[in-house]
């Protein structure tokens, strides 16, 4: 995870403890994302490019976009994003394997490219 910037230390730990644990199960993770100029959200090339690497990677943890959508202005707090991804993935250790997979180095690229914040949530899956 030291390649994600503003992680959260004890989040992450309490993560890897569900992932090591008999007790790992499907979660969803809710991404909140503000794109860079330069991807040009949301009909833009790098950030088309950026999505199917995502898929991509995905496939390979077992994991999958569950639903997202354009968000279209913040009516309560001060998030400013562009876009929230419902990720599904089929156990917590899927999840920490992303940045292990094949297509980790090239989506972790084009992440730096297009995306600007992402705040990640851990939610239930179900």
């Amino acid at each position: 995870m030291a390649d994600l910037p503003n992680t959260n230390n004890q989040e992450i730990e309490k993560f890897k403890a569900i992932a090591g644990s008999g007790d790992d199960r499907p979660v969803l993770m809710l991404n909140l994302n503000r794109y860079r100029p330069e991807a040009e959200y949301p009909e833009g090339k790098l950030y088309k490019e950026y999505m199917t690497i995502l898929d991509q990677l995905l496939s390979e943890v077992g994991g999958k976009i569950k639903w997202q959508t354009q968000v279209h202005g913040t009516l309560v707090g001060t998030q400013n994003i562009h876009e929230a991804i419902g990720i599904w993935y089929p156990s917590h250790e899927a999840f920490l394997k992303l940045l292990k997979a094949p297509s980790s180095e090239q989506n972790m690229l084009l992440r730096r490219k297009a995306v600007e914040h992402a705040d990640l949530h851990r939610c239930e899956a179900d």
